[in-house]
């Protein structure tokens, strides 16, 4: 005779105690702080879409989206060249990743904004042998907040981009660049066309988090008076002395952005998921 077995529930209570007191500390934070006047809440509402504050959320995005595009574009090149069999291209992008992801990015940005003006004192583009010149300017005149900035996060992620994209093109089955070396294609072609797909299931959630980190590494570039969100803030609270409220308000616009950002990253992520799934279907049918 047989019989059912009937599977007995198994309740975590260890998990709803440790969530539940997590909530009723947070509340306590969040209470103690509002009833101590630590944060007032007036000035935060008042202060949140200052038109100062705007200015300084839309230049925080546009440095953040600029340097992190040239810091993929940097990676990729840099990442196919450390992987090249060609000696002086591996050593040179081996060198620039050991500098750029060895030496702090504020350090950097100083470089950029200070040093670079103190010893470069102009700027000239020019044709060979025509001498024909096609951009000249003062370098303190081209050396500015923004160029600093933009020069300074955008090295610096591409040193990084260049290792999490070389890990993605590891992560290829060399077989694949084998049987498309044997089809005829160039080196080239097998890169953009069977790699690069390919990795990207391994290259976008790293890419996601660096991107989110840039939203946060832009405030930076508030110590070379780049009139992003956080300088914008400071310029704001060094007259009015409202320092808590002003930084409180940084801290929400950088949460929305962030946030903004962490849902593209998933939505990234499942679709590239999809993508990867598909092609294992494929191969085992």
């Amino acid at each position: 005779m047989d019989t059912a077995v009937r599977a007995i529930p198994v309740r975590h209570w260890g998990r709803w105690v440790s969530g539940g007191a997590v909530v009723l500390l947070v509340a306590w934070l969040v209470w103690s702080a509002a009833r101590s006047g630590f944060v007032d809440a007036a000035q935060v509402r008042h202060y949140l879409f200052s038109p100062l504050i705007l200015q300084g959320l839309r230049a925080t995005v546009i440095l953040a989206v600029l340097s992190q595009a040239t810091g993929i574009v940097l990676g990729v090149a840099f990442a196919v060249m450390r992987l090249s069999k060609n000696a002086v291209a591996s050593w040179v992008a081996g060198a620039y990743i050991w500098f750029f992801r060895g030496t702090p990015v504020l350090v950097q940005l100083f470089f950029w904004y200070n040093g670079v003006p103190s010893v470069w004192k102009s700027i000239d583009v020019t044709l060979p042998f025509i001498h024909t010149t096609l951009y000249s300017a003062r370098m303190v005149d081209f050396m500015t907040p923004f160029m600093a900035a933009f020069l300074g996060l955008a090295l610096n992620e591409g040193a990084y981009m260049a290792e999490i994209v070389r890990a993605g093109i590891l992560s290829v089955d060399p077989g694949q660049v084998e049987a498309a070396q044997a089809l005829g294609m160039t080196p080239l072609l097998t890169m953009r066309r069977i790699v690069l797909p390919q990795a990207m299931r391994v290259i976008v959630p790293p890419t996601g988090n660096e991107f989110i980190s840039m939203l946060k590494t832009t405030s930076l570039a508030s110590a070379i008076t780049y009139g992003e969100l956080l300088r914008r803030s400071s310029d704001i609270y060094s007259t009015n002395l409202q320092v808590v409220p002003l930084l409180v308000v940084a801290s929400l616009w950088y949460l929305v952005l962030t946030t903004v950002a962490s849902g593209g990253q998933y939505l990234l992520e499942r679709r590239f998921g999809r993508a990867g799934s598909s092609v294992r279907r494929r191969r085992r049918v």
